[in-house]
């Protein structure tokens, strides 16, 4: 019997992507089936970055169309593509960002940056062109964090250039600030601060910008849902009932001006100890899934709370480039994995499709 197209995208209806919970027909991810005699050739186009998830990807595809009768040989190509996605109505997207995602949380403390930082390195590492901006003025704590020093360059006197370190591009206000010198700005200075960083840095083609956002809902959070064009949210909170309630306004705060929320990551879950490994829920526990059940929004992750997720950061080196083969560097690449794939789900802006309307007397 010989095979065709329909039997392939048959047997294909039955592999489900381990990431989607999807099958790979129904998602549009396989294109191009060539069939040569017994020879199968197809590719599997994945709208996240998963480089951690190609070889299993192509192993289950494989393993499905060879046993499919009169297949003798099957070549499979998995990739990513990232394209832009919708943001608030009224707001441009960026031509040099394709979607941008701020990690806000309603208080301090609750390893909001370091949440930041390695979810950017995560998706890099899934292969992803990323960039970072420290959109905490008063605190900038990235320059730090990534071990970048240094100031940026202007090649033309009115942008600059991303520091880079890890793979990523990164603007902070603390690359050109003493970091001892306290910043005394007011509101207004410190909005324009930030849309200065986010317009006037040269971001080279970035698939992903992770924001890395102030705790609270003041000025700057009102600035990003005004001016920037933010395709989601992910909400950094603790298990503990003070840290939820703030982290429940910051949740509301982004609903109100109409970005949607990507997920929740709660943070220092549980304490393990490093001596004897016993486990203990020191901020409380349950507190993140129960606030994703009452918002109807997703768990990402609980953290555990370690010494050396502290200490990588504070070296300059966050966990998933210090330790890129780790349980906790797993969870922090499923963590991004999980917002790609929201982002994805999301619809694709359609704006450079459309020519541009303009009315003139004549």
């Amino acid at each position: 019997m010989s095979v065709t197209e329909n039997h392939i995208k048959s047997a294909l209806s039955l592999v489900i992507d381990p990431n989607t919970n999807k099958d790979l027909i129904s998602s549009k991810s396989v294109k191009n089936i060539q069939l040569h005699g017994s020879d199968v050739s197809l590719d599997v186009e994945l709208g996240y970055p998963a480089s951690s998830q190609f070889d299993l990807i192509r192993a289950n595809v494989a393993e499905a169309i060879l046993a499919l009768d009169g297949v003798a040989a099957v070549n499979v190509n998995v990739s990513s593509k990232i394209v832009a996605h919708s943001v608030q109505r009224g707001i441009k997207l960026m031509s040099n960002v394709k979607n941008i995602i701020a990690v806000a949380s309603g208080k301090g403390g609750v390893g909001k940056s370091t949440t930041a930082v390695n979810l950017a390195l995560a998706l890099s590492a899934e292969g992803a062109r990323v960039g970072i901006l420290d959109a905490d003025i008063y605190g900038p704590s990235l320059p730090m964090m990534m071990g970048i020093e240094g100031r940026p360059e202007s090649l033309d006197g009115k942008t600059m250039e991303p520091l880079e370190n890890h793979g990523i591009q990164v603007s902070s206000i603390g690359f050109m600030i003493d970091p001892a010198e306290p910043m005394v700005w007011r509101g207004p200075m410190v909005t324009q601060a930030l849309v200065q960083l986010l317009e006037q840095t040269n971001w080279r083609e970035l698939d992903y910008l992770i924001i890395d956002m102030p705790p609270g809902t003041g000025d700057v959070q009102l600035t990003l849902s005004q001016k920037v064009p933010v395709t989601g949210a992910v909400i950094v909170t603790t298990p503990q009932d003070i840290a939820l309630l703030d982290a429940r306004k910051g949740l509301k705060m982004f609903e109100k001006v109409g970005i949607p929320i990507l997920g929740i990551v709660e943070n220092m879950s549980t304490h393990i100890c490093s001596n004897c490994g016993h486990q203990e829920a020191i901020f409380g526990a349950g507190g993140g899934e129960k606030m994703c059940a009452e918002y109807g929004v997703e768990l990402l992750a609980s953290m555990p709370l370690t010494m050396t997720i502290r200490e990588q950061a504070d070296s300059g080196r966050p966990t998933v480039v210090a330790d890129p083969t780790g349980v906790v560097t797993a969870l922090y690449k499923e963590i991004a994995r999980k917002v790609a794939i929201k982002v994805a789900e999301k619809a694709k802006d359609m704006s450079s499709k459309f020519p541009t309307i303009t009315v003139q007397n004549t």
